[in-house]
C-alpha cells in the first residue's frame, strides 16, 4: 500500500458514512442497547477515542466491542485476534463485509472505529468525530452511574474551537508530515504542529485540562496522539523536533491522563508499532518494528494535582476494565 503521494501534500479523505445512532432514532437507527457492534482497533488514534469514551461513561455493556489485530492491507481490517479469524458476534473476517453489506459498489475508505448494525450486519457509521459526541449525548439513558460529562453544554463552543484546532494541526498534522510527498509539504507541517503544540503548552502550563477543570472530549481526543508520539510519531512519522517525554509540560499532562482510569488502561503499545511499522511499509520497507521506546515513564509521578481540577466532576472513575476487554500486561505500563 502507498500512503505517500511524491510531491503532494498529504489530504485525508474524509467521506465518512454520516449516518447517526440517536436516542429518537431519526436517521432510522435508534439507540437500543445490545444492537449495535462498535469495531475498534487499539492501533488507531481515531478508534482509541471511541474505545476511551465507551470506558469513561460505562458503556460496555449497551455497546459491545469488537477489537481487530493492529494491521490490515488495502481490502480491510481483519479479525485475526478472535478463533477462527472471525468476529463471533458479526461472523465477517474483514470490517470490509460490513462496509459492503451497506453499500456493494463502497469506494471509501474501509475504516476504525466503526459502528455496526447486527441484525443486518451493515455498518452504520464510521464518522468518527460525531461517534464519541453521540456517546455523551444521545446515548446518555445507559451512561453508567457517576460517568462524566464529557460535552458540558456551557463549555461546547470553547471544546468545538479547540477540537478543530487540534484535529487540524495536531491529530491530522503529525499524518501530514509522515505521508508528506516533498520537503516543502513535510516542513509546512511539521512548523504548523509544533507551533500548535507550543500555543497548548501556554495553555496547560496553569490548566490541569484544556478546558474547564475536568476532563473533557477535548482532553480525549489530544491524548490519542500524544500517547501516540514518542511510539511512532517522533521517528516513523518524522515528528522530532523533540520528544513528548522532553517536553515538561505536555509529558506531565499525557501521564496525568495515562494514569486515569479509562485512558492508559486501553492503550496497546504493542499494536500501535506493530500497525504503524508495518502498514506503512512505503515509509518503512525493512517492516523492522522498534523495540523502544523504554515505556516505564508513562507511570511516573506527574504532578498535574497541584493545578487543582477534578478529573471526573461531580462522578467517579470506571470500574476496573473486565477481563474480556484488558489490554495484555506486556502491552503497556500499569499500576500493579
Amino acid at each position: 500500500m502507498r500512503y505517500v503521494s511524491p510531491g503532494r501534500e498529504y489530504a485525508r479523505d474524509s467521506r465518512y458514512l454520516t449516518t447517526r445512532i440517536t436516542a429518537d432514532g431519526r436517521d432510522g437507527f435508534p439507540v437500543e442497547p445490545g444492537r449495535y457492534r462498535l469495531v475498534v482497533a487499539r492501533a488507531c488514534p481515531w478508534a482509541s477515542r471511541a474505545v476511551i469514551v465507551r470506558r469513561l461513561l460505562g458503556l460496555e455493556e449497551a455497546l459491545p466491542m469488537a477489537v481487530a489485530g493492529p494491521t490490515h492491507d488495502d481490502r480491510s481490517w481483519t479479525f485475526d485476534l478472535d478463533p477462527g479469524g472471525r468476529d463471533p458476534v458479526l461472523g465477517i473476517e474483514r470490517l470490509q463485509e460490513a462496509y459492503l453489506a451497506r453499500d456493494p459498489g463502497y469506494d471509501r475508505g474501509i475504516t476504525v472505529p466503526a459502528i455496526v448494525d447486527v441484525p443486518t450486519g451493515q455498518v452504520v457509521t464510521n464518522d468518527f468525530a460525531q461517534i464519541t459526541l453521540d456517546l455523551s449525548l444521545e446515548w446518555a439513558a445507559h451512561h453508567r452511574e457517576g460517568a462524566p460529562d464529557l460535552y458540558p453544554r456551557a463549555l461546547r463552543p470553547e471544546i468545538d474551537a479547540v477540537n478543530e484546532v487540534v484535529y487540524e494541526e495536531v491529530n491530522n498534522g503529525v499524518y501530514r508530515a509522515g505521508f508528506a510527498g516533498s520537503q516543502e509539504a513535510y516542513a509546512a507541517a511539521y512548523g504548523r504542529l509544533f507551533a500548535r503544540l507550543d500555543r497548548l503548552t501556554e495553555r496547560l502550563e496553569t490548566s490541569r485540562y484544556l478546558v474547564g477543570d475536568t476532563i473533557t472530549e477535548a482532553d480525549v481526543r489530544l491524548f490519542t496522539t500524544l500517547v501516540r508520539f514518542d511510539a511512532v510519531y517522533h521517528g516513523h512519522f518524522k515528528c522530532n523536533r523533540r520528544k513528548l517525554s522532553e517536553s515538561a509540560v505536555l509529558w506531565a499532562y499525557a501521564r496525568d491522563l495515562f494514569q486515569t482510569p479509562g485512558f492508559g488502561d486501553t492503550v496497546d503499545f504493542d499494536h500501535i508499532k506493530r500497525h504503524y511499522y508495518l502498514v506503512h511499509d512505503d515509509i518503512n520497507p525493512t517492516g523492522i518494528v522498534p523495540a523502544g521506546p523504554d515505556l516505564s515513564g508513562w507511570l511516573a509521578p506527574h504532578g498535574r494535582e497541584a493545578l487543582g481540577g477534578r478529573p471526573f466532576g461531580d462522578g467517579a472513575p470506571p470500574a476496573p476494565v473486565s477481563a474480556g476487554e484488558r489490554v495484555p500486561p506486556d502491552h503497556t505500563p500499569l499500576p500493579s
